[in-house]
């Protein structure tokens, strides 16, 4: 079981605290407590190049670098691929139905002790992964 004060934060976490989505208020709630140095967030590179790639698609270039300079504001610890990342996310994906990039995240979460929070159902199969599923 992960440390109580550790977690990840899915690219559904950060797309929710930025369109105020249900769940927010929790991701919020989890970034008062980081600043307070009460608990720490690692957030994936995959992570931050969906958040790109999914306002761009959506909104355009202007917007998808604006939402990266608000994640990047945030008091997380981004993780780059390590060996041990690369291994756990392969393991992920050999055992089915999960994207590569849910892969890299949900391994970031395994490898660094820490709670996945996310919105994806995607994930609800694999028990390996500790999790905080948000409001939908």
């Amino acid at each position: 079981m992960p440390p109580k004060n550790a977690f990840v934060l899915d690219t559904s976490a950060l797309l929710a605290l930025r369109s105020d989505e249900a769940g927010a208020d929790r991701v919020e709630a989890l970034l008062l407590l980081a600043k307070r140095e009460q608990c720490h967030l690692f957030v994936s590179f995959m992570s931050r190049m969906e958040v790109l790639y999914i306002v761009w698609r959506e909104e355009g270039e202007q917007a998808a670098r604006e939402a990266l300079r608000l994640v990047d504001s945030f008091p997380m610890e981004w993780v780059s691929c390590d060996a041990d990342i690369l291994e756990m996310a392969s393991r992920l994906k050999a055992q089915g139905r999960l994207s590569v990039a849910d892969c890299w995240i949900g391994a970031t979460a395994i490898a660094r002790e820490a709670r996945l929070v996310h919105k994806d159902p995607e994930f609800a199969r694999f028990k390996e992964i500790p999790q905080e599923i948000l409001r939908r």
